[in-house]
C-alpha cells in the first residue's frame, strides 16, 4: 500500500463514531489530546448498555505507544474493555463479544 493510499486515522475515527452513535444505548465521544487532556487515553470512549469501552484507533501502519498500551491494560484491569482497532469492523467484533 502506498503512502497516498494509507487511510488517515481521523477518517477511521469519524466512521467508528458514526457507527457507534447509530447504536441504541450507546454514548460515545472522541477524546481530544492536548494540553488539558490526559496522555495515553484512547481515541474513542463509549458506554454501551452500561459497559465501558475504549478504542485506540490506528491506521494500517500505526502502532501503539508504551503509554497507550499501559493505559489499555489499566482499563482492562479495572473491568473495562479496551482495544486497538483499525476499522468499524474491528469495533463491531469487540462490541459483539459483549452483546446481550
Amino acid at each position: 500500500m502506498s503512502r497516498q493510499e494509507l487511510v488517515k486515522e481521523s477518517v477511521i475515527v469519524r466512521s467508528i463514531l458514526k457507527h457507534l452513535k447509530s447504536m441504541p444505548d450507546c454514548f460515545a465521544w472522541k477524546e481530544h489530546g492536548g494540553m488539558y487532556g490526559t496522555a495515553g487515553i484512547p481515541d474513542i470512549i463509549c458506554c454501551i448498555g452500561g459497559r465501558f469501552f475504549a478504542f485506540e484507533v490506528k491506521n494500517e501502519k500505526g502502532t501503539v505507544t508504551k503509554l497507550q498500551e499501559a493505559t489499555i491494560n489499566k482499563i482492562k484491569a479495572a473491568g473495562g474493555t479496551a482495544a486497538v482497532v483499525r476499522s468499524v469492523e474491528d469495533v463491531k467484533q469487540v462490541v459483539g463479544r459483549y452483546s446481550k
